[in-house]
């Protein structure tokens, strides 16, 4: 077998975002692209020789391929053993999971998570660490800078390995395993939670439906919730993955999760829904007539983590991610435990995750996780919620009353605008930048801004710091509105405007939140002049 070193030249623009490098799959197709990025990874990353790397895919178009190139370039770089999930698929927490698990110096994780698959669709790759986590803003700014002065990349020269048997092979100097990509996944699980507990929720008659979006967690799902928990057979729906998810945006939110809303909302409506992305990485749970914002979500389970076996010590803080309503704050408060406010992108969990100083996290983008594994969790979350069901014995609408009248209600919403031109993004944050230091104590559709500023993150475990992380208005009475421009998308700009409403303990509950956030949404609106810099009236996705 012949180990080759290729010359190459730099591609523009290969600087990975919040979740890595991601692009339209044509341009991942170009001769070179994907060789490029890796070999950037493999110049960069301390320790490659001999050692482990685990490498998978959510299984859109192009994954197979891609693990091919990768394995034949790990192969080239001294890399000592490739562990592969069959058939190039891993869920991103299961990655996670395998390299923490095997001692891997990190994984090449292959997702563009909730963006469409296909061939007119999207794709990404991206680096988890020895920790298991994305690679910190050292490692990538890292990655970024050899992209730019690249000249040559090695591979070997070697036909594709067969991906779909178990088992062990050789690629020259590397072994190559092929794993079962759920069997440690699910030990895990087993591991966490009061696994007698829910079988004897399903046991009881307790119903449920598991989107997955014909995306990676179907296989996960079926053989956790249905074959290891006895959940009726079809509660899992759309659990085959497909390279393009069946031609739907596997986004699990009310927009793009709509079989699974239709039916949590119409007659004869189960007890319990789930939904779960891409990549597996995203939840959204809802109940019979009953959507549980992810921010309510990661406070409600804070609430509750005692009556989970992984938590029966109690937490030792919790953390999410700034644009995230303030809802589990009140809940850190009220346990004595801290709550810190990051950047948004899992992997400024992980250093507080390692630390020990937070053991349960989440995002408002549907993400919630905890120090099992250092990637948000979305199949996690969901037997997290069952395992409270269980222990509490109370339908979702219950606990979500309980807890509002424990702690108040926070209102909450987002609105996405998508594929605005990169230029009217820039512009209008700038603008908008430049009206912040002059806000404070101004009224502002009836309501007096307390504060106004751009967030900027010191990690208080490593020191390093993030700066312009997102705008945010806050007013006296406890509203908030915060704009922010998302690096998941790969066309133009996305930007992502978020605002919330507290109502405190006896205060009004009971409103739709659409209905309850309308004023600050068009305030949110006017104060940035979205209309006039994108020409937009309304957002592409509310939630």
């Amino acid at each position: 077998m012949v180990s080759v070193t290729c010359p190459t030249t730099p591609f523009d623009g290969q600087k990975p975002g919040t979740s890595g490098l991601r692009k339209a799959v044509k341009v991942f197709e170009q001769p070179r692209y994907l060789e490029n990025f890796v070999q950037s990874i493999f110049d960069c990353v301390d320790g490659l020789a001999g050692a482990t790397l685990v490498i998978g895919g959510d299984g859109r178009y192009h994954n197979r391929t891609a693990v091919q190139t990768i394995l034949r370039m790990a192969a080239a770089n001294g890399i000592g053993r490739a562990v592969v999930g069959r058939g190039g698929i891993l869920s991103t927490p299961a990655a996670s999971c395998v390299i923490r698990k095997r001692g891997a110096v990190g994984g090449v994780i292959l997702s563009a998570s909730h963006n469409p698959g296909g061939p007119d669709g999207d794709f990404g790759i991206k680096f988890n660490a020895a920790n298991g986590g994305p690679a910190p803003e050292s490692m990538t700014d890292a990655f970024f800078a050899r992209s730019k002065v690249i000249a040559e990349y090695r591979t070997v020269e070697a036909a594709d390995l067969d991906l779909d048997t178990l088992g062990e092979t050789a690629l020259g100097g590397m072994a190559v395993e092929v794993i079962d990509p759920v069997a440690d996944y699910a030990a895990l699980m087993e591991s966490l939670f009061d696994m007698a507990a829910i079988r004897g929720l399903f046991a009881s008659g307790f119903r449920m439906v598991f989107d997955a979006m014909h995306a990676v967690t179907g296989p996960y799902a079926t053989e956790i919730l249905e074959r290891r928990l006895g959940a009726p057979a079809g509660t899992v729906i759309n659990g085959t993955p497909l390279e393009d998810f069946g031609g739907h945006h596997p986004d699990p939110n009310l927009a793009h999760a709509e079989e699974l809303v239709e039916r949590l909302f119409g007659p004869d409506a189960p007890d319990f829904g789930a939904a779960s992305d891409g990549d597996g990485d995203r939840n959204m749970i809802l109940g019979r007539n009953v959507f549980v914002s992810p921010s309510d979500s990661l406070a409600v389970l804070a609430a509750n983590a005692t009556h989970v076996p992984a938590f029966k010590g109690g937490l030792a803080g919790v953390a999410r991610s700034m644009p995230t309503s303030r809802a589990v704050d009140r809940v850190a408060a009220a346990l004595g435990i801290s709550c810190y406010e990051t950047p948004t992108g899992w992997k400024f969990f992980g250093t507080l995750l390692d630390a020990g100083r937070i053991n349960l996290c989440g995002e408002e983008s549907f993400g919630t996780g905890a120090d099992h594994v250092r990637e948000k969790d979305g199949l996690w979350a969901v037997l997290m919620w069952l395992n409270v069901l269980a222990a509490r014995g109370l339908s979702v609408a219950e606990l979500m009353a309980e807890h509002w009248g424990t702690y108040g209600r926070t209102y909450y919403g987002r609105h996405d605008y998508e594929a605005i031109p990169q230029e009217a993004a820039d512009a209008l944050i700038a603008e908008l930048r430049g009206k912040l230091p002059g806000l404070a104590g101004t009224d502002l559709g009836g309501r007096t801004v307390a504060a106004a500023d751009e967030f900027a993150y010191t990690d208080p475990v490593d020191g390093s710091r993030s700066d312009r992380q997102g705008l945010r208005v806050g007013f006296e009475d406890g509203s908030r509105i915060v704009y922010r421009l998302s690096g998941t998308g790969t066309s133009g700009a996305t930007l992502r405007v978020y605002f919330e409403r507290y109502e405190p303990v006896g205060g009004e509950h009971g409103l739709d939140a659409p209905v309850a956030l309308k004023p600050l949404a068009d305030l949110a609106a006017e104060l940035a002049g979205i209309e006039r810099h994108t020409g937009r009236t309304k957002p592409d996705v509310a939630t």
